[in-house]
C-alpha cells in the first residue's frame, strides 16, 4: 500500500466514519425511513451521474435479481437498522458496533463451510465480544430508554453487512462500480413503500437536508467509488483495513461536532473492538513501496 492508497484509506475512513455523525443529526428529525430514502435515492442519483460520465452500463435485465440481494443486504437493510439505533446512541457507539461486522462475519464463514474457529479467531472474537460489553456497560447512552433495542438494532445491521459480503462471494461477478451503482436504486425502491408507513416526525430544515444530502452523496456516493478504487489497487483484503479506522472516526466527528463525551470505556471498548477484528480478520495493514515483481 503506497502513500496515495494509504491516503485514500484514510479519506474513506473519515467519510464513512462521518456517516455515523450525518444519522445522529438526521434521524431523530427524518425518521430512519424518510431518512435511508433520501440517502439511497441521492446515492443513486450521483452514481447515475457518474455511470453516465463513465459510460458504465448496469445490464438489469441479467442482473437485477443480484442488485437486488446487494441492495437488501448491504444497504436498505443495515442504513435502516443504524438510522433507528441513531435516535439513541450516540455517533461514537454506533462507529464500535459497526466494527463488528469482520466477526459475523468469522460466525458465518465458519456455520456456513461447517469448519471449527481456529484458535485465532476464537480469542478475537472473545475480545471484541468484550470490548462490545465494555462499551455497552458503561455508556451513559446505552442505559436509556429504548437504549437496549437500539444496541440489538446496530449489532444486526453489522451482521447484515457480513451477510451481503457471504452473499458476494458466491455471487456472480459484476463490475464493482456497477454493484455500488445497482444496489443504492435496489435499495432505494426496497425503502420506499416504508416512507408513507413511517412518516417523517418533524418537518427537516434545511441543515438536515444538507445532511441527508451529504449522507448519501458524499458517505455512500464518493465513499463506494473510493473504497472500488482500492479494491482495484491494493485487493479486497487490505482495503479492508478501513475496518479499523471508522471506529476513530466516528468518535472524533461525534466529539467534535456533536459534543459526545468519551470516556475511558469508549476508548478501551473501541481498542478491543478493532484488535479483535485484527485478530478475526488475520489483517495487517503494511505500507510503503509495493514489492518487486519478477521479471
Amino acid at each position: 500500500m503506497n502513500t496515495a492508497n494509504f491516503l485514500r484509506l484514510v479519506l474513506l475512513a473519515a467519510i464513512w466514519g462521518s456517516s455515523f455523525l450525518f444519522m445522529r443529526i438526521c434521524a431523530p428529525v427524518l425518521g430512519p425511513a424518510v431518512l435511508i430514502e433520501y440517502r439511497v435515492a441521492f446515492a443513486a442519483l450521483f452514481l447515475a451521474i457518474v455511470g453516465l460520465f463513465l459510460k458504465k452500463r448496469l445490464d438489469l435485465r441479467a442482473n437485477w435479481k443480484h442488485y437486488l440481494m446487494l441492495g437488501l443486504f448491504n444497504s436498505a437493510l443495515p442504513f435502516l437498522l443504524f438510522a433507528f439505533a441513531a435516535r439513541t446512541l450516540t455517533a461514537s457507539v454506533l462507529s464500535v458496533l459497526n466494527a463488528t461486522a469482520p466477526m459475523w462475519g468469522a460466525l458465518i464463514g465458519a456455520a456456513w463451510s461447517r469448519q471449527r474457529i481456529s484458535g485465532r479467531v476464537a480469542a478475537g472474537l472473545v475480545l471484541g465480544t468484550g470490548g462490545v460489553a465494555l462499551l455497552v456497560g458503561f455508556d451513559h447512552a446505552t442505559s436509556g430508554p429504548g437504549a437496549a433495542r437500539a444496541v440489538a438494532a446496530a449489532l444486526a445491521a453489522a451482521l447484515s453487512y457480513s451477510l451481503a459480503s457471504a452473499y458476494a462471494r458466491t455471487a456472480r461477478s459484476v463490475e464493482p462500480f456497477a454493484n455500488a451503482h445497482g444496489s443504492m436504486w435496489a435499495a432505494a425502491l426496497l425503502v420506499l413503500p416504508l416512507v408513507p408507513l413511517f412518516p417523517a416526525p418533524a418537518a427537516p430544515t434545511m441543515a438536515i437536508m444538507a445532511a441527508a444530502l451529504a449522507l448519501g452523496v458524499v458517505c455512500s456516493g464518493i465513499a463506494y467509488i473510493l473504497y472500488f478504487k482500492l479494491i482495484d489497487d491494493v485487493g479486497p483484503t487490505s482495503a479492508l483495513t478501513v475496518t479499523f479506522l471508522n471506529p476513530l472516526f466516528g468518535i472524533l466527528w461525534g466529539v467534535l461536532f456533536l459534543g459526545e463525551a468519551v470516556g475511558w470505556y469508549t476508548a478501551v471498548g473501541a481498542a478491543i473492538v478493532i484488535a479483535g477484528t485484527a485478530l478475526v480478520t488475520g489483517l495487517v495493514p503494511r505500507f510503503g513501496a509495493p514489492p518487486a515483481r519478477a521479471s
